[in-house]
């Protein structure tokens, strides 16, 4: 696949007119499926604006926002950078930034459900109402849920706010149709990143899927860029589930 490039190089010069990479924003883009799908753009010729709280590997490769989701202010101070990094625009919105807390009833903390809302709905909402204006006609936003977003005993507050992602990704979808912007959500099942290993989740521990292994974060970026790309054109309002069988349960 090739990159869909929507800019051109600006300045006198033969290069004036020629088509630019298309840039995309990432969250999360420091670690598990973030990085993944960072390194995925790269690699197809992608320029990439990260926001994140720590930086990634690709220190030359990446323009990196230091940012805190879970901190509104931050959120807001990391955006007033990228709109001015993306003054030319941008194609694709990719929100991969995302924890999970784990608890039964009878045991929720409220602060790890408000944490986990902030970093997963909240962010998703400032991340596109600020940059849906510079999106390209033609572009994309891909929002990474989860296969546990129907509902997984112990998972009550992560599932919550992962399904929120796909009510925001259909109404998004509708509204930016008429310039034929996708929305879409990408929901893997248990992906092998650092996060199976968090001690916080003990009490749920990963199952592996029915196809014999965990999913690896390759495997979800390669979703992921077949919707940035021309072959996710005519692609909008879905969910897409990537998980090893997991969900025929």
């Amino acid at each position: 696949m090739t990159a869909r490039p929507h800019g051109t190089t600006a300045g006198p010069g033969p290069g004036r007119g020629m088509p630019s990479a298309p840039v995309a924003v990432v969250t999360g883009g420091s670690s598990g499926i973030g990085l993944a799908v960072t390194d995925a753009l790269i690699g197809h010729g992608w320029r990439v604006v990260s926001l994140s709280r720590t930086r990634g590997p690709q220190q030359a490769t990446v323009t990196w926002v230091p940012c805190d989701l879970a901190d509104l202010g931050s959120l807001e101070h990391g955006m007033d950078h990228v709109a001015g990094l993306a003054d030319g625009g941008v194609d694709a919105v990719v929100h991969c930034a995302g924890l999970l807390r784990t608890a039964y009833l009878g045991s929720l903390d409220r602060r790890h459900g408000a944490t986990m809302w902030a970093v997963h709905v909240r962010a998703a909402e400032v991340l596109v109402d600020r940059l849906g204006e510079r999106l390209h006609d033609g572009g994309r936003v891909v929002l990474v849920g989860s296969r546990t977003m129907s509902g997984v005993a112990g998972k009550s507050q992560y599932a919550a706010t992962k399904a929120a992602l796909a009510a925001l990704a259909r109404a998004w979808a509708a509204e930016l149709a008429p310039r034929a912007i996708t929305v879409n959500v990408v929901a893997p099942g248990p992906t092998r990143t650092a996060m199976l290993d968090d001690p916080v989740r003990a009490g749920t521990p990963p199952v592996v899927p029915p196809l014999g292994r965990l999913v690896e974060p390759s495997e979800v970026a390669a979703l992921v860029l077949f919707l940035l790309e021309d072959t996710g054109a005519m692609i909008t309002g879905q969910t897409l589930v990537v998980c090893g069988g997991a969900s025929l349960g």
